[in-house]
Formats: structure tokens, C-alpha cells, sequence
């Protein structure tokens, strides 16, 4: 981290206004965040509620993560247009260079002699101040790029570093928080599962729909816990997505094999924290038919928002979650994350984002578009 400060220490005091911008400032800024992270996980062992605490430190240490890899990702690509430019205009960088090397070896009196004489001289004097200016811009046009290349190497391998030490913050933080996830018995629990009601539910659904038809007839609510909760309609266009990454297939939108799902499928990496965009109440927490592990909430009366294709559950069915709290983690391994984003290429933007969560949100048993409630998710 250190390194990467230095580097952009450098960078700066240089001047040139790319080092200010583009590749170079995302990187710095991403570089900035981490550092940031990094002391936030310090400050969660002594929070007063870890699991919020840690749930922000890992959410942090992935969007710094995210930025810092579309960084190096656009630095290697400018990096690759700077050298096909110069391979395509080697010839005459080659001229420019030749040129630029005799007029700084000739003496100045010699250059503005001319064989024919005064006129010639005064001719040949014209054209070299016409010239001069042009090959000046050329010549520091060349300068900078060859600058900038250099300062997008150091970026680059500098980056290397930085990314490892995040990754390995990260992983501290999700341990720790799925840590204090168990630890926790702070919650308020407003139902409980008929384990009996629940297997049979689980035995004779084959559908994702006609399991949660039945859900609530497989949960047995506690008449004595009552949680005041807020409207979840007033959230309608200002949910956002419970998982850092971007979607990939919308509401009734045909997939490869031509199948239509009522839901959202958003691309993401491994071990991805995901968490609730609104107070819940868990319904269902486990595997389910082909989707993996599944988590169910009930964000208001008469909805259920269904998160398929976890990695890892957290929690306990009945509890009720504030907004922003940490349901589970998505698949994949730490191991093939560090080898996915510890390889510089310009096509590795998105080409780690192994995983997918499957996202659908109920009311009254039908499926609706997540489009009118989650703000702000591109694809």
C-alpha cells in the first residue's frame, strides 16, 4: 500500500494532467478507499454493533476492490492503445526522432546558412520557424505518452500489491463477520419454523413459485414478539440491489436455452457479501430444488423477496433484519478469486464475475419486475 502511495505521490507532483485523471485517479481513489477498510475492520472489533460494523467494512473492502480492478483494467487497455500507435506510426516516429537528433546536433549559426545565399538563408529561415513550433508539439506530445506509459507500468505492477493486501482484508472481514453473525442474539424473532409443514413443503414442491405459495403455511408466527416495521411500498424504485455487481438477465428475459424466469440474474464474484435492501423477516433459509442455497425474506405484508444461489446462510428463520444486514455470501473460493484478479488483461473487467444470484420479488404469490423497485441497476 505503501508502494502505491508513493507511486501516486510522483505522479502528481509531476504535473501532467494524466496523472490526474483517468486510470491513475480511479486507482488512487480506489487505493484510498481500501487504506480506509482497512482501518474500519480495525475499529469493528471494538464497535458497538459488530455485525453492522463489519457488514459496511466488507461492503467498503469490495467496492475498493471493484474500483482498483477497473483501474488496472483501463490502464492495461490505454497502455495497449499507446503502443498501437506507436507501431503504427513507427516509421515516422522513427523520422521524427532522426530529425529532432540532427537539429540538436547541428551548431545554430550553420542551420540558418543556406548555399544560395542571403535569400536562400532568409527562406530556409521562414520554413524553420515553421516548422520548429510543429516539431515541438510533436516531440512533447511523444515525451508524454512515452511518460504516461511508464506511469501506467508502475500502476500496473504496483497495483499487484495492493490488491493482494485487500484480498487478504477482505477475507479477514468476512470471517470475522460471519463470526459475529453467530454470535448474535440481539434480534427480535416474530415467527418459528413447523420443521414437520416444512419438509413436506420441501419434499413435494418442484417449483420455486409452489414452495412459496406455501411458505407461510410452514411458519408459525409468535404472538408475542410484535416489531414495528415500515411500509414496504414506500420503497418502490429505491431498493438497491442486495449484491455488489450487475445484471445480466431481467424480468421474463430468455436465457441461452431459451428459458424465461420471473427475476433478475445479477453477475457477481465469489464470496460476494449479499444483504437485505429493506427490513426483513426471514422466511426460509437452505437449499432448494436446482437453486442452490436460498435465501427468503419478507420485507412487508403480502411480499416475499427470494435470493437464490448463495454460497454460505446466515441467520436463523424468524428473525427480523434490519436494512442493509448480511444474509450470506455468494460461491466460489477465496482461491480462485486471487488467481481471477492477480491477472492484468484488458478483457478482465467483468470476466471474473463467476457468480449469480437469482432475484425475485412476490406479492400476493405472484411474481413482479424487480425493475420497478430497484433503482439504479445497469447492465
Amino acid at each position: 500500500m505503501k508502494r502505491l502511495a508513493l507511486f501516486f505521490a510522483a505522479a502528481v507532483l509531476a504535473g501532467p494532467a494524466w496523472a490526474q485523471s483517468g486510470p491513475t485517479e480511479s486507482a488512487r481513489v480506489a487505493m484510498e478507499d481500501l487504506r480506509a477498510a482497512g482501518e474500519a475492520l480495525e475499529a469493528a472489533n471494538g464497535a458497538r454493533d459488530r455485525v453492522a460494523a463489519l457488514t459496511r467494512t466488507v461492503q467498503a473492502y469490495e467496492s475498493g476492490l471493484a474500483a482498483l480492478r477497473e483501474g488496472v483494467r483501463q490502464a492495461t487497455i490505454r497502455e495497449s492503445a499507446i503502443a498501437g500507435v506507436f507501431a503504427a506510426e513507427s516509421d515516422r516516429l522513427a523520422e521524427l526522432l532522426g530529425v529532432l537528433q540532427a537539429i540538436e546536433a547541428a551548431p545554430e549559426p550553420h542551420l540558418l546558412l543556406h548555399p544560395s545565399g542571403p535569400l536562400g538563408t532568409v527562406r530556409a529561415g521562414l520554413i524553420f520557424s515553421e516548422v520548429t513550433p510543429a516539431l515541438a508539439r510533436e516531440a512533447t506530445n511523444l515525451r508524454q505518452s512515452l511518460q504516461e506509459v511508464a506511469v501506467l507500468r508502475a500502476l500496473q505492477a504496483a497495483a499487484v500489491t495492493t490488491l493482494e493486501e485487500g484480498l487478504a482484508g477482505v477475507q479477514r472481514a468476512r470471517t470475522a463477520l460471519s463470526q459475529a453473525v453467530s454470535d448474535r442474539t440481539d434480534l427480535p424473532r416474530r415467527l418459528f419454523t413447523d420443521e414437520v409443514a416444512m419438509e413436506n413443503l420441501i419434499n413435494s414442491a418442484d417449483t420455486l413459485e409452489s414452495f412459496a405459495g406455501g411458505l407461510m403455511s410452514a411458519t408459525v408466527e409468535d404472538p408475542t414478539v410484535t416489531v414495528e416495521a415500515a411500509d414496504f411500498a414506500t420503497a418502490r424504485g429505491a431498493l438497491e440491489l442486495p449484491v455488489l455487481g450487475r445484471v445480466i438477465r431481467r424480468f421474463d428475459e430468455a436465457d441461452a436455452a431459451g428459458v424465461r424466469r420471473p427475476g433478475w440474474v445479477v453477475a457477481t464474484r465469489p464470496l460476494t457479501l449479499v444483504t437485505t435492501p429493506w427490513p426483513a423477516t426471514i422466511r426460509y433459509l437452505g437449499p432448494l430444488l436446482d437453486y442452490g442455497e436460498v435465501a427468503i425474506l419478507e420485507p412487508g405484508e403480502g411480499y416475499l423477496l427470494v435470493l437464490a444461489g448463495l454460497g454460505q446462510l446466515f441467520g436463523v428463520v424468524g428473525e427480523v433484519l434490519p436494512k442493509g444486514a448480511p444474509v450470506g455470501l455468494m460461491g466460489g473460493s477465496s482461491k480462485a478469486e486471487d488467481q481471477a484478479f492477480l491477472i492484468s488483461s484488458p478483457q478482465g473487467g467483468g470476466a471474473q464475475a463467476s457468480e449469480s444470484l437469482y432475484m425475485e420479488l412476490r406479492w400476493n404469490g405472484a411474481p413482479v419486475d424487480p425493475g420497478e423497485w430497484f433503482a439504479g441497476a445497469e447492465n
